[in-house]
């Protein structure tokens, strides 16, 4: 997710972080140099050097802090960002699972149904456009058993 721009806001104390569909504030408590009384934010902008998926900041001492957009988007608890965490983590667990199995690679993709090439979008965690069904099913062949706990965040 790009940014289009970031606004310091010292009488929130937050940043305002400007991407094409939302608009999140993300507070200056939770960044290292951390702004405060007499050394608040003085710039920020959108870094290119980070392909405009974070910003730098400039305190009025001179010290300068980054922050990536995925810090902004996990402190918001932004949905899609939540479910593409999950599904990332998912994948990385059936990946352990498949190098532990004994099977082949052969034999996983014949007992999928698949094709070798699907098999590896599988995979891939940076894929998150996978079905859930096909990792349960890969879960299920490399003798992994699957729970889902639901809870509510006391946290937030």
């Amino acid at each position: 997710m790009k940014i289009r721009r970031v606004v310091p806001n010292n009488r929130k104390k937050a940043f305002e972080v400007y991407t094409y569909n939302n608009t999140y504030l993300f507070p200056y408590a939770v960044v290292r140099p951390t702004p405060r009384k007499g050394c608040w934010v003085v710039n920020a902008y959108v870094d290119p050097e980070l392909d405009n998926e974070g910003f730098v900041y400039v305190l009025a001492s001179g010290d300068e802090g980054t922050v990536h957009i995925d810090h902004v988007l996990e402190y918001n608890r932004d949905p899609g960002y939540m479910a593409d965490l999950l599904l990332y983590k998912l994948t990385c667990r059936v990946r352990e699972a498949v190098e532990q199995s004994p099977l082949s690679t052969r034999e996983i993709i014949r007992r999928l149904g698949t094709s070798p090439a699907q098999y590896y979008r599988l995979l891939d965690q940076t894929n998150y456009r996978k079905s859930i069904r096909q990792l349960f099913a890969l879960f299920h062949i490399v003798n992994c058993k699957v729970e889902f706990v639901v809870e509510a965040d006391v946290a937030h």
